[in-house]
């Protein structure tokens, strides 16, 4: 028997096909949003590609223990029904409905970053650990909580959901509707955003040279391309990136002292570049980090699959 993964994102839907014992074997993505977006045309996008990939290997629904999914939200996972997003409209959405009308294989949901956690204690950098933390970095920052190898998530389904704890008394508003939010400091939409208003305050900069004059081609890497080729504008936008990120990682890590921590999500594709300057933060800051054994700070070693094999795995 195979499953079925999907790691809903903001921008793309990813599909991939699963052994029972967590081997990626096909995967496919499409674009989550269409132009009149609604939660069915969202919803229909995910049971199409889940058929495709189906099909497209050769299998029969029969062949499917099970579709899994993970949100980027809160979610019931016992009745498949999405509680809260903040960046994909999906609130209050019974997404194992939804499917149940086109499909009799069984769904189950989750929030993304407790797959992508999930899946790495399965088949990735946090496998055989007993306690591990993942911080995915992307549209938003999600949290997943892995304690005696098994998914942490409240007694309401609703726990793990770091990037919106407040780091910013009164901050800048984020896609939840709160003010200073952990995500709308340490995503890469936040990193995004200061290093166009960078761009736009210091023309001169190798951030202009680098995206080529037009701010739309700003992407999460930019900021630290600059700041590789010795560009001030660019080291100043990463370092107070890395020091957003890491407020929020101490104080992640002072609750759970987990083993590891890892760091999934584009803006973790920086590796050491990234990883060293902020391990010096979380050092430096977190509680007791002197006295006890430290938390291990790894980048996630599945990149994008983490959350489609985890969710497979639910």
């Amino acid at each position: 028997m195979y499953r079925i993964g999907i790691d809903l994102g903001g921008i793309n839907i990813a599909c991939g096909l699963v052994t029972e014992d967590g081997k990626l074997v096909a995967k496919k993505s499409v674009p989550t949003r269409t132009k009149n977006d609604t939660p069915d045309s969202i919803a229909k996008s995910m049971v199409d590609v889940s058929l495709d990939v189906i099909a497209e290997n050769n299998l029969k629904e029969d062949d499917v223990a099970l579709i899994g999914i993970g949100i980027p939200g809160a979610v019931d996972r016992d009745r498949g029904f999405i509680i809260r997003t903040a960046n994909v409209p999906l609130d209050g959405y019974d997404m194992a409905g939804f499917f149940a009308r086109y499909t009799k294989i069984p769904i189950r949901l989750d929030n993304d970053a407790n797959c992508a956690a999930l899946g790495e204690a399965i088949a990735g950098a946090a496998k055989g650990v007993k306690t591990a933390l993942m911080v995915t970095l992307g549209t938003g920052v999600g949290g997943g909580i892995i304690i005696d190898g098994k998914i942490y998530s409240g007694f309401n389904f609703a726990g793990g959901e770091i990037g919106h704890m407040v780091t910013h008394v009164g901050g800048r508003k984020c896609g939840c509707g709160r003010r200073g939010c952990f995500e709308a400091y340490a995503s890469a939409t936040a990193i995004i955003r200061d290093t166009r208003a960078a761009f736009k305050k210091h023309p001169e900069s190798e951030i202009a040279r680098i995206c080529g004059g037009d701010i739309s081609k700003i992407n999460g890497k930019t900021a630290f391309d600059a700041r590789d080729l010795g560009d001030e504008t660019g080291k100043a936008v990463v370092d107070n990136y890395i020091r957003e990120l890491g407020e929020g990682i101490v104080n992640y890590i002072n609750i759970f002292q987990p083993e590891v921590l890892l760091l999934g999500g584009g803006i973790a594709n920086q590796g050491e570049k990234l990883l060293k300057p902020l391990r010096d933060f979380v050092f430096t800051y977190s509680y007791g980090a002197n006295l006890i054994p430290r938390t291990k700070i790894m980048r996630a070693t599945l990149g994008n699959d983490a959350g489609i094999i985890g969710a497979a795995m639910l």
